[in-house]
């Protein structure tokens, strides 16, 4: 290959001029291009599955942990879920150029903000391939243009997906390079995508607290992000029953390895007894390793004790962490105290204390009676997710398309001048 820093340029270059065709482009054709792809992935759906077999196979051969092959897995499903996302990308509004708060000033001028695009996009992600199709829908989708660095676990996978975007972009008119995959596995084209800041607005890391941190620390670029997703789901004194323990079963054991599942489970004093063996049981049957406190430890004498770094710790696997309190506050102390603000969910039947928790608990999501897998772009209606940001600032919770974007004031006048 060419040298990197000058193969990490000629893409910012492509991807600089890229963006200002995607600013322009109409709703019409940036959707045609969004189903152009979808189209294109289930077409291509067999040869999708040759080439993650060869990045799976290697992994395994590798020693890569079970919750890494698992988000590196592609099925004829997750294909499928992939063009799903897509087609409802497609069916979104498109908000670019929307004008909103416009108001007539004292002066006769009107004053409001338009929407528009970042311009371009560098996205950094590991083992999930299907991040692939969901930055480039929605990065088209939001009139930006992307560059996409994909773990080198996954690059026979990242490169067929990336054929079916640059297929979808052709047949819609629109350049190839609005969306580009790295297609080198030089560890160095990290750091060069993160300062060149001349060509792109932002960075959206995905994957493991260390590249998150590395990236956040590096970074001569805005970064969105998150670091964990230490989630909580706390069983109120006044839940449904069942209905806790099957939302808890669903936000531990649906799948371990992502970042929405519950890694702490907090349970009200009063109910501890009634609801932690029957649950427990479940989790026992399905292989989780449980770390409690002395009072969940009585009562389920097959949990080991729990440390405070148990507290601290995004297992993404499976093993969940047990603390019996007192009730709300305590249980809204400890989320704060120990969450990483990703999700956190409360299970109960009262109003009052389901609006406390939705007020105090510091978090992007917070939920009542549901499982913390829910905290999704997909599940929320945004077609797909870029990723999920823990941040205050721009965005928050899954970024989808408003996030993507951003606002510039704008004035109409009829001849004004300042006196």
């Amino acid at each position: 290959m060419v040298d990197l820093k000058q193969y990490m340029q000629n893409l910012g270059q492509a991807a600089r001029s890229a963006s200002r065709i995607m600013a322009q482009a109409d709703t019409a054709t940036k959707n045609r291009a969004l189903t152009q792809i979808a189209t294109a992935l289930q077409s291509q759906s067999a040869q999708l599955l040759a080439e993650n077999a060869r990045d799976v196979a290697a992994a395994l051969a590798a020693g890569l942990d079970s919750a890494s092959v698992d988000r590196l897995t592609l099925t004829e499903k997750t294909i499928a879920s992939m063009a799903q996302g897509l087609l409802q990308i497609a069916s979104l509004p498109d908000l670019i150029g929307a004008i909103s708060d416009l108001n007539y000033r004292p002066s006769g001028i009107q004053v409001g903000r338009m929407r528009v695009p970042l311009g371009v996009i560098g996205i950094i992600y590991e083992s999930r391939p299907n991040v692939t199709a969901d930055a480039a829908g929605l990065c088209i989708k939001s009139g930006n243009a992307a560059i996409l660095r994909g773990g080198s676990e996954a690059l026979h996978s990242n490169q067929a997906i990336a054929a079916c975007v640059y297929a979808g972009l052709r047949a819609a008119g629109l350049p190839e390079t609005a969306v580009q995959v790295i297609s080198t596995t030089d560890r160095a084209a990290v750091g060069e995508l993160i300062t060149l800041k001349e060509y792109v607005d932002v960075i959206v890391p995905r994957g493991g607290k260390s590249l998150i941190s590395r990236i956040s620390e590096e970074a001569r670029i805005p970064v969105i992000k998150h670091l964990d997703g230490i989630c909580h789901v706390y069983i109120d004194d006044q839940a449904d029953l069942d209905k806790a323990i099957r939302i808890c079963d669903n936000a531990k054991t649906h799948r371990y390895g992502v970042c929405n599942a519950m890694e702490t489970l907090l349970v009200a004093q009063s109910v501890a007894a009634s609801v932690l063996p029957p649950l427990c049981a479940i989790y026992l049957e399905k292989g989780v390793e449980l770390r409690g406190d002395a009072a969940a430890c009585a009562l389920v004498p097959q949990m080991s004790r729990a440390t405070e770094q148990d507290w601290r710790t995004e297992y993404l696997a499976a093993l969940l962490a047990v603390r019996v309190v007192t009730g709300l506050d305590e249980a809204i102390e400890h989320i704060n105290c120990y969450g990483s603000q990703h999700t956190d969910s409360i299970v109960t039947e009262n109003y009052s204390k389901a609006m406390r928790f939705l007020r105090e608990v510091d978090s992007s999501s917070v939920m009542v009676n549901a499982s913390t897998r829910f905290a999704d772009g997909f599940e929320y209606g945004l077609g797909a997710e870029i990723g999920i940001s823990t941040d205050k600032i721009h965005a928050r919770g899954p970024v989808g398309l408003e996030g993507l974007t951003s606002q510039k004031y704008i004035v109409l006048g009829s001849g004004q001048i300042r006196t």
